[in-house]
Protein backbone atom coordinates (compact mmCIF):
# COMPACT_ATOMS: atom_id res chain seq x y z
CA UNK A 1 0.00 0.00 0.00
CA UNK A 2 1.56 3.28 -1.14
CA UNK A 3 0.26 6.83 -1.58
CA UNK A 4 2.56 7.99 -4.35
CA UNK A 5 4.98 6.36 -6.79
CA UNK A 6 7.50 8.67 -8.47
CA UNK A 7 9.89 7.84 -11.29
CA UNK A 8 12.82 9.65 -12.87
CA UNK A 9 13.01 9.42 -16.67
CA UNK A 10 15.75 10.42 -19.08
CA UNK A 11 18.73 9.13 -20.98
CA UNK A 12 21.69 8.17 -18.79
CA UNK A 13 24.08 10.31 -20.85
CA UNK A 14 22.01 13.51 -20.41
CA UNK A 15 22.03 15.78 -17.36
CA UNK A 16 18.28 16.38 -17.48
CA UNK A 17 15.65 14.25 -15.78
CA UNK A 18 11.85 14.22 -15.80
CA UNK A 19 10.05 13.48 -12.55
CA UNK A 20 6.73 11.76 -13.21
CA UNK A 21 4.06 10.52 -10.79
CA UNK A 22 3.16 6.98 -11.78
CA UNK A 23 0.59 6.74 -8.97
CA UNK A 24 -0.84 9.48 -6.78
CA UNK A 25 -3.68 8.75 -4.38
CA UNK A 26 -4.23 12.45 -3.63
CA UNK A 27 -3.97 13.98 -7.10
CA UNK A 28 -3.45 13.51 -10.82
CA UNK A 29 -0.57 11.70 -12.50
CA UNK A 30 -0.51 13.83 -15.63
CA UNK A 31 1.93 16.50 -14.43
CA UNK A 32 5.73 16.39 -14.68
CA UNK A 33 8.73 18.20 -13.24
CA UNK A 34 11.91 18.81 -15.22
CA UNK A 35 15.24 18.97 -13.39
CA UNK A 36 18.90 19.44 -14.26
CA UNK A 37 21.85 18.09 -12.30
CA UNK A 38 24.17 20.91 -11.19
CA UNK A 39 27.05 21.34 -8.76
CA UNK A 40 24.66 21.47 -5.81
CA UNK A 41 22.36 18.68 -6.93
CA UNK A 42 19.10 18.65 -8.85
CA UNK A 43 17.60 22.03 -9.75
CA UNK A 44 14.25 22.77 -11.34
CA UNK A 45 14.14 23.83 -14.99
CA UNK A 46 11.62 26.66 -15.14
CA UNK A 47 11.26 26.67 -18.95
CA UNK A 48 11.44 23.06 -20.20
CA UNK A 49 10.59 24.01 -23.79
CA UNK A 50 13.89 25.85 -24.30
CA UNK A 51 15.71 22.85 -22.80
CA UNK A 52 14.73 20.31 -25.46
CA UNK A 53 15.28 22.54 -28.51
CA UNK A 54 18.60 22.79 -30.32
CA UNK A 55 19.82 25.80 -32.29
CA UNK A 56 17.03 26.80 -34.70
CA UNK A 57 18.98 29.47 -36.59
CA UNK A 58 18.78 27.57 -39.89
CA UNK A 59 16.50 25.07 -41.60
CA UNK A 60 17.75 21.47 -41.40
CA UNK A 61 16.11 18.54 -43.22
CA UNK A 62 14.61 16.00 -40.82
CA UNK A 63 14.18 18.40 -37.89
CA UNK A 64 10.68 19.26 -36.63
CA UNK A 65 9.45 20.94 -33.44
CA UNK A 66 6.54 19.25 -31.68
CA UNK A 67 4.51 20.80 -28.82
CA UNK A 68 4.07 17.85 -26.46
CA UNK A 69 1.50 18.07 -23.70
CA UNK A 70 2.36 16.78 -20.23
CA UNK A 71 -0.79 17.24 -18.16
CA UNK A 72 -1.55 20.94 -18.48
CA UNK A 73 2.03 21.89 -19.38
CA UNK A 74 3.07 22.13 -23.05
CA UNK A 75 6.72 21.28 -23.71
CA UNK A 76 8.32 21.94 -27.09
CA UNK A 77 10.65 19.13 -28.17
CA UNK A 78 12.62 18.48 -31.33
CA UNK A 79 11.92 15.40 -33.43
CA UNK A 80 14.94 14.41 -35.55
CA UNK A 81 14.81 11.96 -38.46
CA UNK A 82 17.44 10.58 -40.82
CA UNK A 83 16.85 8.32 -43.82
CA UNK A 84 19.56 6.50 -45.78
CA UNK A 85 18.75 4.93 -49.14
CA UNK A 86 20.23 1.45 -49.51
CA UNK A 87 21.18 -0.64 -52.50
CA UNK A 88 18.45 -2.90 -53.83
CA UNK A 89 18.09 -6.09 -51.82
CA UNK A 90 19.68 -4.77 -48.64
CA UNK A 91 17.72 -5.08 -45.41
CA UNK A 92 16.90 -1.61 -44.02
CA UNK A 93 17.32 -0.85 -40.33
CA UNK A 94 14.80 0.97 -38.14
CA UNK A 95 16.15 2.65 -34.99
CA UNK A 96 14.20 4.91 -32.65
CA UNK A 97 15.12 6.70 -29.40
CA UNK A 98 12.47 8.37 -27.24
CA UNK A 99 9.37 7.15 -29.09
CA UNK A 100 7.44 3.93 -29.60
CA UNK A 101 8.96 1.76 -32.35
CA UNK A 102 5.55 0.31 -33.21
CA UNK A 103 4.17 3.79 -33.74
CA UNK A 104 7.08 4.58 -36.07
CA UNK A 105 6.32 1.46 -38.11
CA UNK A 106 2.68 2.59 -38.42
CA UNK A 107 3.62 6.09 -39.64
CA UNK A 108 6.02 4.61 -42.20
CA UNK A 109 3.32 2.24 -43.44
CA UNK A 110 0.81 5.10 -43.82
CA UNK A 111 3.36 7.21 -45.73
CA UNK A 112 3.98 4.36 -48.14
CA UNK A 113 0.45 2.98 -48.56
CA UNK A 114 -1.54 6.25 -48.50
CA UNK A 115 0.96 8.83 -49.77
CA UNK A 116 3.09 6.88 -52.24
CA UNK A 117 6.45 7.53 -50.55
CA UNK A 118 8.66 4.50 -51.23
CA UNK A 119 10.56 4.37 -47.94
CA UNK A 120 10.64 0.58 -47.61
CA UNK A 121 14.17 0.40 -49.01
CA UNK A 122 15.65 3.12 -46.78
CA UNK A 123 17.13 2.92 -43.31
CA UNK A 124 15.24 5.12 -40.85
CA UNK A 125 16.60 6.67 -37.67
CA UNK A 126 14.37 8.68 -35.33
CA UNK A 127 15.49 10.57 -32.22
CA UNK A 128 13.75 12.79 -29.69
CA UNK A 129 16.33 15.42 -28.71
CA UNK A 130 17.40 15.98 -25.12
CA UNK A 131 16.58 12.52 -23.81
CA UNK A 132 12.85 13.27 -23.74
CA UNK A 133 10.46 10.31 -24.06
CA UNK A 134 7.30 11.02 -26.08
CA UNK A 135 3.98 9.37 -25.29
CA UNK A 136 1.63 12.00 -26.72
CA UNK A 137 -0.27 10.54 -29.75
CA UNK A 138 -0.29 14.02 -31.30
CA UNK A 139 3.37 13.42 -32.20
CA UNK A 140 2.33 11.33 -35.24
CA UNK A 141 2.20 14.26 -37.66
CA UNK A 142 5.48 15.72 -36.40
CA UNK A 143 7.22 12.37 -36.91
CA UNK A 144 5.69 12.06 -40.38
CA UNK A 145 6.86 15.58 -41.28
CA UNK A 146 10.38 14.80 -40.04
CA UNK A 147 10.49 11.61 -42.13
CA UNK A 148 9.18 13.36 -45.25
CA UNK A 149 11.71 16.16 -44.74
CA UNK A 150 14.63 13.79 -44.28
CA UNK A 151 13.63 11.58 -47.21
CA UNK A 152 13.14 14.50 -49.62
CA UNK A 153 15.94 16.71 -48.23
CA UNK A 154 13.41 19.55 -47.90
CA UNK A 155 13.46 21.20 -44.46
CA UNK A 156 10.38 22.16 -42.47
CA UNK A 157 10.48 25.93 -41.75
CA UNK A 158 12.36 26.56 -38.52
CA UNK A 159 9.57 28.85 -37.26
CA UNK A 160 6.89 26.12 -37.53
CA UNK A 161 5.53 23.60 -35.04
CA UNK A 162 3.76 20.40 -36.15
CA UNK A 163 1.24 18.23 -34.32
CA UNK A 164 -1.68 15.88 -35.02
CA UNK A 165 -2.71 12.25 -34.67
CA UNK A 166 -2.78 9.95 -37.71
CA UNK A 167 -5.21 7.16 -38.51
CA UNK A 168 -4.40 4.15 -40.69
CA UNK A 169 -6.45 5.72 -43.48
CA UNK A 170 -4.10 8.71 -43.56
CA UNK A 171 -6.56 11.06 -41.86
CA UNK A 172 -5.13 13.78 -39.60
CA UNK A 173 -7.24 13.67 -36.46
CA UNK A 174 -7.87 16.54 -34.01
CA UNK A 175 -5.94 16.54 -30.72
CA UNK A 176 -6.61 18.07 -27.33
CA UNK A 177 -5.57 21.57 -26.28
CA UNK A 178 -4.37 22.83 -29.66
CA UNK A 179 -4.69 26.46 -28.50
CA UNK A 180 -2.50 25.75 -25.46
CA UNK A 181 0.18 24.21 -27.68
CA UNK A 182 0.11 27.19 -30.03
CA UNK A 183 0.36 29.69 -27.17
CA UNK A 184 3.48 28.00 -25.83
CA UNK A 185 5.02 28.09 -29.30
CA UNK A 186 4.21 31.80 -29.63
CA UNK A 187 6.08 32.50 -26.38
CA UNK A 188 9.25 31.03 -27.90
CA UNK A 189 9.00 32.96 -31.16
CA UNK A 190 7.36 30.44 -33.50
CA UNK A 191 4.99 31.89 -36.07
CA UNK A 192 3.44 28.87 -37.86
CA UNK A 193 1.40 25.88 -36.76
CA UNK A 194 0.80 22.80 -38.92
CA UNK A 195 -1.87 20.48 -37.60
CA UNK A 196 -5.42 19.14 -37.98
CA UNK A 197 -8.12 21.09 -39.80
CA UNK A 198 -10.21 23.38 -37.65
CA UNK A 199 -7.38 25.02 -35.70
CA UNK A 200 -7.68 28.74 -35.10
CA UNK A 201 -4.81 31.26 -34.97
CA UNK A 202 -3.58 32.04 -31.45
CA UNK A 203 -1.36 34.95 -30.37
CA UNK A 204 -0.38 35.80 -33.90
CA UNK A 205 0.58 32.27 -35.00
CA UNK A 206 -0.68 31.43 -38.48
CA UNK A 207 -2.12 27.94 -38.89
CA UNK A 208 -2.29 25.46 -41.76
CA UNK A 209 -4.79 22.66 -41.21
CA UNK A 210 -4.66 19.30 -42.96
CA UNK A 211 -7.47 16.78 -43.31
CA UNK A 212 -5.22 14.04 -44.69
CA UNK A 213 -1.52 13.27 -44.51
CA UNK A 214 -1.29 13.47 -48.30
CA UNK A 215 -2.01 17.20 -48.11
CA UNK A 216 1.07 17.70 -45.93
CA UNK A 217 3.16 15.59 -48.31
CA UNK A 218 1.99 17.71 -51.27
CA UNK A 219 2.89 20.92 -49.41
CA UNK A 220 6.34 19.74 -48.39
CA UNK A 221 7.20 18.28 -51.80
CA UNK A 222 5.80 21.26 -53.71
CA UNK A 223 3.14 19.23 -55.50
CA UNK A 224 0.13 20.99 -57.04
Amino acid sequence: MVDTVLAFEGERSHQYRILRAVKNRFGGTDEIGVFAMGEEGLGEVSNPSSLFLTDRSRDVPGSVVFPALEGTRPVLVEVQALTVRLASGATPRRAVVGWDSGRLAMVLAVLEARCGLQMGGAEVYLNIAGGYRLTDPAADLAVAAALISAFSERPVPSDAIVFGELSLSGEVRPVSHDALRLREAAKLGFSKGWGPKGMKPVNGIGVDGFGRLGELVDLMLGRD
